[in-house]
């Protein structure tokens, strides 16, 4: 028992954190992010080799019925000791981690078999389960049936009801079916989801995959839940503008440049390149925490020519997720997926060149940057910096595409994920994801705008 003491100690030193976001938390992730960063503290990509998990934004279940259960299940299936805390906002953050680590390291309650789950700030031990939830089961109930969701948060194939019809196989997953594929062959097909709590994935976002061997037959979009009235984060200075705010444009490069670094991040992290997923993740801080365009520029050239350049992930992304301006462009999407008119690599050197422009735009060596495709509404690019330029919502893009309160710009991306993912292999469908990106904090607010699409 003393040894066990010790090690529990030792691991409150430095403890594994799962960073769960909920749709409107980015400004409490991206905050729980440099905190953790600081501290030099590691973070789980799933509950498995978490000590604690960090639930970062607003209450959620209210708001939809299947993301507790998704949180629920990711708390059972992280090991004790554990502690789970919530930061509602980013203000929260430090103080719910200090509490995470004095708990974790406190003996009673690393022991503690006792326990429930609620929703309450530093909740340590507990079985994780919701009521009426039996031993172990891990089930959610849908309309279509009852739904599994596994350990890192990615909803499995119904089970039961009379949406498959099928036997169910160990582990909660129904035998396949059979179903013609796209030669016409007689092939298994199995239903599976990912999402909603997927590292580097748009929080809250659920995608139902029909898959024939690593192939996506059919993809269908269910979520984000969200109906929050909180204004996107990213976009924020374009929503502001569009109210009549006087917003400097200044400030819109900055978050704009920002947003595609943390876009970037994502993308990296999921292809496997995590030291440039921090690096680009740094800079993005950087420029929230509004440091001058001298000490950026040079670390956003290095990023650029270091990712843009590599043939490695290249090679990795070449051909997936292919969208001309013209489709794009016919679906209502705007902003650097339309203007890069490729596949990942192309979207990912778009996000890189616009950053830069933003940050050069910072210390007045660009006025413009990416614009909605009207030249004749624009200043000249070329014209003399103006100290006091304001951002005009109708004229400059928001980091998604042309900003409307109504139907913002993800919302549009969204709606083009089936397409780009039916056809793709299993393995490049969060590569599609992530090179589209569609912000969470958009698509909460405007669910049925493509569920089900």
């Amino acid at each position: 028992m003393g040894l066990t003491r010790l090690l529990v100690r030792a691991a409150a030193a430095r403890p594994r954190v799962l960073l769960v976001t909920t749709p409107g938390g980015t400004a409490v992730r991206l905050a729980a992010e440099r905190e953790l960063r600081c501290r030099d503290w590691p973070t789980a990509a799933t509950p498995a080799g978490a000590d604690l998990m960090l639930v970062a934004g607003p209450e959620c279940r209210e708001r939809c019925r299947e993301l507790g259960p998704a949180l629920d299940r990711l708390w059972e299936d992280t090991p004790r000791p554990r502690v789970r805390l919530r930061a509602e906002t980013a203000e929260d953050v430090a103080a719910a981690l200090d509490t995470g680590r004095a708990r974790l390291g406190a003996t009673e309650h690393a022991h503690s078999g006792a326990g429930r789950t609620g929703r309450t700030h530093g909740q340590s031990g507990g079985t994780g389960r919701t009521p009426g939830q039996g031993e172990g089961s891990g089930r959610t109930r849908t309309a279509g049936g009852e739904w599994r969701t596994s350990a890192d948060g990615e909803r499995r194939a119904p089970v039961g009801g009379d949406t498959d019809g099928g036997m169910e196989m160990p582990g909660g997953l129904p035998m396949a079916e059979v179903g013609e594929d796209r030669d016409g062959l007689a092939l298994d097909r199995l239903h599976v989801s990912l999402g909603p709590f997927l590292a580097d994935w748009p929080s809250g976002l659920i995608v139902h995959l029909v898959l024939q061997g690593d192939v996506v037959q059919r993809a269908r979009l269910g979520g984000p839940c969200g109906g929050g009235t909180t204004e996107p984060f990213w976009a924020r200075p374009w929503a502001r503008a569009a109210e009549g705010e006087p917003v400097p444009l200044a400030e819109a490069a900055r978050r704009r440049a920002a947003a595609h670094l943390d876009s970037l991040g994502r993308l990296l992290a999921v292809a496997g390149w995590p030291a440039e997923a921090v690096t680009a993740r740094r800079i993005r801080d950087d420029l929230l925490e509004r440091a001058p365009a001298e000490a950026v520029l040079p670390r956003a050239l290095r990023l650029q020519r270091r990712v843009g350049r590599s043939r490695t992930l290249d090679r990795l992304t070449r051909g997936i997720g292919t969208l001309s301006t013209a489709d794009a462009r016919a679906a209502g999407v705007s902003g650097p997926a339309a203007r890069a008119g490729g596949d990942v690599p192309a979207r990912y050197r778009r996000w890189l060149a616009d950053a830069v422009d933003d940050v050069r735009r910072l210390d007045g060596r660009a006025l413009l940057g990416p614009t909605a495709p009207d030249p004749g509404a624009l200043t000249d690019a070329a014209a003399p910096p103006v100290p006091t330029a304001l951002l005009d919502p109708t004229a400059q893009e928001s980091p998604r595409g042309r900003w409307d309160a109504g139907r913002p710009p993800s919302v549009a991306l969204a709606g083009l994920l089936p397409r780009l993912l039916e056809g793709t292999e299993l393995a490049a469908a969060r590569l599609v994801v992530a090179g589209l990106d569609p912000d969470p904090d958009e698509l909460a607010a405007l669910t049925r705008e493509f569920t089900g699409g």
